[in-house]
This record gives structure tokens, sequence and C-alpha cells, in this order.
């Protein structure tokens, strides 16, 4: 049994006692039992702190190394998919499909640059711009990218499964593309065509989601979307250019060498002249012609922008492309509105 002391009040009370003044009954509170709990709180607290901070770093890397602090791929990647929803249902697609695919492409373009980094792991420490990216850096293990992609993946499985079982097998598609194409770079002289393969593939799917099947209008924005890849992923290839040919990197920009913007200029004239024609199959208006005009500019400034070869000007004119895609789409959007 405690020791008791004289208390304040005459009484003998337990050592680990206190008498409320206010009130006649007595409150026990052990000193120890008090330092113990502040100690095993502090500990908690502590714990808190330091888990913190690492989830922090490591959600942060899963966001860097799913580019979600570059939304660009995914616009890029978007625009073509817009263009032919727009098309196919002659003005604003049904609300359910826009919404799937707009979910759809960005589940897709993440795994994307996830399964890219995990091919280009290797390569990724040697190039300038890439060296400080999650599983160059050795910041994510591999098989953590893995299992990654593989979530992402099945999350835009469940996704397209809202959709016809005609669109579903179209999707088996373009996640086959999706996983090949950074392996081709090793081998393939352009990697830029698979990529565009790859990119494009969403516009069929969008008019088989709409009108269950895939005319000449969209068989047509789909080589215009491949023919586009080809020409803002040149100028992203110009960039790295030196260090791919390093390292043993395929790409159009050291394909076409010195010939690379004369290239770069005839694919987008060709491209002008699919959209001019897609125009003139879906009847669209004076507007959508205009829009084109207006692309037509932005090509020739990308080329401008380029003419040196600097590395910030040919990164410049990639990311200026997002415009061309929106210009587009605005055209589109606009001509099937009024008819």
């Amino acid at each position: 049994m405690p020791r008791s002391h004289r208390s304040r009040y005459g009484s003998d009370t337990p050592r680990c006692a206190w008498v409320s003044r206010r009130s006649t009954s007595t409150k026990y509170f052990c000193p120890r039992s008090a330092s113990a709990a502040h100690a095993s709180r502090r500990t908690a607290t502590d714990q808190v702190r330091h888990v913190s901070p690492a989830l922090r770093r490591r959600l942060r890397d899963y966001a860097l190394l799913t580019r979600l602090d570059r939304p660009i791929g995914t616009l890029l990647l978007l625009w073509p998919v817009l263009w032919a929803l727009w098309l196919a249902a002659g003005g604003m697609p049904d609300l359910r499909l826009l919404i799937v695919f707009v979910v759809g492409t960005l589940l897709t373009r993440s795994a994307g640059c996830i399964i890219n980094d995990f091919a280009d792991r290797e390569f990724d420490p040697h190039v300038e711009r890439t060296r400080e990216r999650p599983l160059a850096a050795r910041r994510v293990s591999p098989s953590e990218a893995i299992v990654l992609f593989v979530v992402l993946m099945l999350l835009a499985f469940v996704v397209v499964l809202q959709l016809d079982a005609r669109t579903v097998w179209l999707s088996l598609v373009a996640a086959a593309l999706l996983a090949s194409y950074p392996f081709c770079k090793r081998f393939f002289a352009a990697p830029q065509v698979y990529l565009g393969l790859a990119f494009g593939w969403g516009v069929p799917m969008a008019f088989m989601a709409t009108t269950g099947r895939v005319p000449t209008t969209g068989w047509l924005i789909f080589a215009s979307t491949v023919i586009w890849a080809c020409i803002y992923d040149t100028f992203y290839a110009m960039v790295d250019r030196e260090d791919d040919r390093r390292i043993g990197i395929r790409s159009t920009a050291l394909w076409f060498g010195r010939h690379d913007l004369l290239v770069i200029g005839l694919l987008q004239a060709l491209m002008l002249g699919l959209l001019i024609w897609i125009g003139r199959i879906a009847h669209l208006g004076s507007i959508y012609f205009l829009s084109l005009i207006v692309v037509t500019c932005l090509f020739a400034r990308h080329l401008w922008w380029a003419r040196h070869r600097d590395r910030a000007a040919c990164f410049r004119a990639f990311l200026d492309n997002n415009y061309v895609g929106m210009i587009v789409w605005l055209g589109i959007a606009v001509a099937t509105l009024q008819s």
C-alpha cells in the first residue's frame, strides 16, 4: 500500500492521490503512470512524424512516375479521341461515353509512362533530361513500378467494360500497343510511328462505341493522329538526339538526320491534307476550315522555332502542339454544332 503523507487539508491521503479543492471526491493520479502515458504518446507522435514525410515522398515519386505533374502527354492523347467522339456523334457526345474515354485516357497514359520508364530504366540515368526520374534515380523499385502499372491497367479495363463488347475487344489492341511501344525503340528506326499507332487507337474505339462501326472518316482521323504523333514526338526526340545516339536508342530525329525539319514540314502538310479531306467528307463548315488555317500558322511557327535545333526551342515546339489539338477540336465542335 502506498505511503501516506499529510495533505494540505489535514487528512492522510495516498501519495498518488489528489484531492479536488471544489469537491470532497478524490481523483487518483500516479506520476509514474502519467509519465508512461506521456512517453507512449510521444513515441506514437514521433512515429507519425517519421512515417508521414516518407509517405509523402513515396506518393510524390508515384505522381512523378505517372507524370501527373506533366499533363501534356494526356492532352496529346486525348485530343484525337475528342475529335472522334464529336465527329461520330455529329455534335456533343453522350456524357457517359465522354467520361469513360477521358478517365480511360488518363489511366492509360499514366500506365504508359510507367512501362516506358521501366523499359528505359538502364538508359535514363545517362540522359540529362531523364536521370532524375524515380526509376532511374532508384527511388522506386522495378517491382513497385510493375505493380502500379498492372493496377492502372486493371482500372482502365474496368472503365472500358462500361462500353460494348466490340469496343472492349479493340481496347485489347490498344493495351498491347501501349505495353510494347517502349521496347521497340531498341530495334525500330522510327518508334514515333509505333507511338502514333498507340496514341491513335482511341479513335476507332470512339467511333465503335458511338456508332457501332468505324467509317472512312474514323480511319482518316486515325491516320492523321499517327502522322501528328510523328510530328510532335520528333520535336521531342530532337531534345535528346545526342544522348540517344550515344546510348543506342532509335528515333526519327536520328533517322531523319539533317533533313529532320524538311520531313516534319512534309508530315505537317500531309496531316493538313487529311484534315481537309475529313472536313469535306463530314461536310464541316467554314469555321472548321478556318481552324485549319490557324493550325497551319502554328505548324509554321514550330518549324521556325526549331530552325537552329536548339533543345529548348524543340521542346517548346513539342509542347505547343497541344494548341494544335485544341484548335482542331474547337473547329470540329463548332462546325458540328452549327450543322
